[in-house]
This record gives C-alpha cells, structure tokens and sequence, in this order.
C-alpha cells in the first residue's frame, strides 16, 4: 500500500469550519477547524500507485542530512507529489549503530501523518516514578497510577519509546528505493540566489560533484554545514548548559537474575541526588536505555567524552552507588553500547533567515538545537518537516511556482510558526538542564520532573 496526499485537506489534516457570529466573538480562530474525514486527520490517503513527483508545480528540494528531521521531509515530500533528493554523507544507512532510543509524544497523531500505522518494536510506558538514591519513591504517573492496568487505553495521545534507527528505518521504507538518496555526499558549500536557485558543492569520494536545486533544506544537525554558511560558525554558537550526558543500552537478559518491577519493558524511572541523575526507560522488549547527567565544566565534558566508552563506564559506576537496579544495569551494559557528549543546545533564531532573502531554510537541530531533558529534539524535527512538506504543497497547489518566490510564499510564514513553537521547547529544555540537577529535583511530587508546579 503507498500513500498520497488527501485534496479534499489539502494535505493538512483539517479544514475550516463554518461557525455563527456569536460563536466566532467568543471562540479562538482554532475553534473553526475541523478534522477531515476523507483522511480522518492524517492529510494522506491510501494509493494503489507510487505518489509520482510534480517537477512542473513544485520547487526541487536538496534535504541535507538523513537524520530525523530530514527523512521526514522526504516522506511527506514523496506523499505530495514535491519532488526532492536526499544528500547523506554517511556510506550507507548501516554506516551508524543503532542509535539511542526517543520518545515520540503523541505518538500516533503524527506518524499516521506520514503513513505509519503500526509499530512491531515500539514500546508504551504505562508508568513513571522518581526515587531518591535509597530507592525511596518521590512522585509517580501514568497510567497504571490513575486507572487499573487492565483497564489502560493507549490513545492517540501515548507516548510511544522506540530506537532511532528503527524509526528512521520505518521511514526510509516509505521511499521504497534509494533513488532519492545521494549517500556518501559531504557538503562543501554552496551557492544560493533567490532568482537563480542553488548550486551544491560535495566531495564525494575526492572527487568534487555539483547539483542544483530550488531549495536547500538544512536537516544535518546541531553543527550544520548549511547553517554555518548561511549565518556564519560564529553566530549565536554552540551554548554550554553545563553538564554530561552518559547514554548505554542493556540487555535484560543480562538481567535475569535480578526480581524487580522497574524492569517489566512498561515503566520510566529516574533517580536523582540533587547532582547526578538517571533516567532508564524501556528500548525494546528485552533491553532498556539509560542516560545518566551531571554538571562538570565544559572542558572537563569534552575530555571524558572523548576518552571513550571505557572511561564514561566507570564514570557512571563510580557516580551511580545507588538503590537496586541501576549499578547493576550500568555493569552490565555493553562498552560498544555506552556513548558521551557535552549538552548543549544556541540562542534561538528569529528573523535571520527571512532577512538573508535565500531559497534555504533549516530544521531540526540544525535550526533549534535542544538539551534532551525534556525528549523535544525528535518530535521538534519530525514537526519541522512535515510542517515544511505542507506548507509548500498547500501554497503551490493552485499557483505556479518560480524561482523568485519560495522565500516569500513559504519560507517566511515556516520558519516563524516553527521558531514561534520550538522556542518555547529550547527554553523549557534548558531549564530542565538546571532544575533536574538540583535539589529541587527532590520534592515529593507526582508529576514529570521538568519543573514542578508551585
């Protein structure tokens, strides 16, 4: 089965409402939209036929970077009919490991959107609960808190864990062939002009290749090239938060002979001491993944993270003497399956981009880079794109396109809504950065440990 996009939303999802005078005089605007049942609010239908690409309605995109934000670009690209390429500098999807695991909030609402319907390695956490060191329990939600576990119904709203790649594997399935992706394809630099288009220099194997496009789409992460180019490596730079992620994976079955229900593949749990913090949650049916943080002076971070996995291992055993079963956990984790990195994330954008007047734009952390305390970054990119996606269809749909426009019809109104929408995330991550390592952290409360409410 392939997916296209829904004409009667326009590949939106809603449509307008018509509502009565009085009702329009004490409602907010957002009242007069209504889910449309032709594609039950996913903006796609289902298609016998590949969606093919329009290259006479729609601009061509250059999406740099395969990473989340990216790939779900050319997804919602591929379902419109927007014609675009893909330019990875990795070999091949298998070039990187797994990848840590995500949590996708709200997780069918926009993964229905893109034509994913089922997840076979997804996993629902139905509980959380903070601890102290001691094992002591500070707050707990979620569902098996508030309603009898068999009476739990994971609606659209549940928040769903799944690994990195098998997302991105999931949507790269989308496409079908790799026609649509230039691997091994380092961006150099590139020309842009609003009347001309760009012009993309990458070094492939060595060898300097070039290639045009209508838009460039910055998706290739908190150090991205297109951004550094359009704005300069010393703008807004890369703004330490303070402390040191540790990330590791473990295999239950390395496991087994611990008794403990923190480790029934449905619960999150973090413990914390007003300094260090872990967080574990379940990754797949037989492991979980666990981020532990603490605050160390940036030049310290950059050090220890780049000894490697053996030296951020015993990092974490000697930071993490605490209540069963998290040492037990940290022993018993894979040194190929531990990384380390510095938070950080940069002041936000706000019109720098409509004021350079080019036909390129980013997304993701590229654009917004966050700390990952509050598991915004993928769900931010995964909005970016497929808000990106609509846009232009929605705007060209019933207007022809050319060169001179894209800036003005779309990119503007784009890169405001989604600047207005993951501010807001990048400030709020931040000050989970803070508050999740002070003692703050340690008020009983049953509510998410990101700040709690006075």
């Amino acid at each position: 089965m392939h997916w296209i996009v829904c004409e009667s939303c326009l590949g939106i999802g809603k449509k307008k409402q018509k509502s009565s005078k009085k009702a329009s005089q004490i409602e907010s605007s957002n009242t007069f939209f209504k889910k449309c049942t032709k594609c039950d609010g996913k903006g796609i239908v289902s298609s016998a036929e590949f969606p093919k690409p329009d290259i006479q309605k729609f601009p061509h995109i250059a999406i740099i970077g395969l990473g989340i934000g990216g790939i779900t670009l050319a997804v919602a690209c591929l379902h419109r009919g927007i014609p675009f390429t893909i330019f990875e500098r990795d070999d091949s999807f298998n070039s990187r490991s797994q990848g840590y695991g995500l949590t996708l909030q709200q997780a069918s609402k926009i993964t229905k959107a893109l034509g994913i319907e089922h997840f076979e390695n997804g996993i629902v956490s139905s509980r959380h609960i903070v601890h102290d060191i001691s094992g002591n329990v500070l707050g707990t939600w979620g569902k098996r808190k508030w309603i009898p576990e068999e009476n739990v119904n994971f609606s659209k709203k549940t928040n769903l864990h799944i690994a990195r790649q098998e997302l991105r594997l999931m949507l790269l399935n989308q496409l079908k062939n790799e026609k649509f992706i230039h691997w091994n394809h380092q961006l150099i630099d590139f020309d842009s002009d609003k009347n001309i288009g760009n012009t993309l220099h990458f070094l492939v194997d060595g060898v300097a290749k070039k290639f045009n496009a209508d838009l460039i789409v910055g998706a290739d992460g908190i150090r991205s090239v297109v951004r550094n180019q359009l704005l300069g490596s010393d703008y807004k730079p890369l703004r330490y938060l303070g402390c040191l992620v540790v990330l590791g994976i473990c295999s239950l079955q390395k496991l087994q002979h611990l008794k403990s229900d923190l480790l029934d593949s449905a619960t999150v749990f973090q413990t914390a001491n007003g300094n260090e913090r872990i967080y574990i949650m379940p990754y797949s049916q037989d492991s979980v993944m666990w981020q532990l943080s603490f605050p160390m002076d940036e030049s310290d971070a950059i050090a220890l993270s780049k000894k490697g996995a053996t030296f951020l291992k015993q990092e974490a055993i000697n930071r993490t003497d605490w209540h069963t079963p998290i040492p037990e956990i940290i022993f018993a984790t894979d040194e190929s399956l531990i990384t380390g990195y510095p938070v950080y994330d940069r002041e936000v954008l706000k019109t720098e981009l409509t004021e350079l007047d080019k036909p390129a734009t980013l997304i993701g952390d590229a654009a917004h880079p966050m700390s990952p305390f509050k598991g915004q970054g993928a769900n931010q990119a995964m909005l970016d794109g497929l808000a990106l996606a609509r846009k232009i269809y929605a705007k060209y749909k019933f207007k022809d396109y050319d060169k001179s426009s894209i800036r003005k019809v779309v990119l503007n109104d784009f890169e405001f809504d989604m600047i207005s929408r993951s501010s807001i995330k990048v400030k709020e991550s931040a000050a989970a950065a803070e508050f999740l390592h002070s003692t703050d952290v340690l008020i009983e409360s049953d509510q998410p440990r990101r700040k709690i409410n006075d």
